[in-house]
């Protein structure tokens, strides 16, 4: 074989060559991080719930990105490409505003 075919793999596998849990870390807008342990083929819902409990926060005002882009309940880390200590942040949507006129 030559040394550009991928015999091996790399040492940061992707997720679908397991279904080992990888830990995932969401991060908050004030810079707090949790790190959250999931297997591969878990809807990231239970994440997001987990998240948003521990937080204290109402599931429906917050918003989850990975790589800038929006987490569907329904997605799976192995779906999304995710790795081990990948990062997802949780936005806390803004609604309303000045409302005297």
């Amino acid at each position: 074989m030559s040394a550009n075919e991928p015999s091996e793999q790399p040492a940061e596998a992707p997720v679908e060559a397991s279904s080992e849990p990888i830990t995932l870390k969401v991060k908050a807008q004030d810079g707090s991080e949790i790190f959250f342990k999931i297997r591969p083929s878990t809807q990231l819902k239970k994440l997001m719930d987990s998240y948003c409990q521990r937080q204290g926060v109402d599931p429906k005002t917050v918003r989850f990105l990975f790589e800038g882009t929006r987490i569907n309940e329904t997605s799976t880390p192995r779906e999304l490409g995710m790795q081990n200590d990948d990062s997802i942040d949780a936005m806390v949507e803004q609604r309303g505003g000045l409302g005297l006129l």
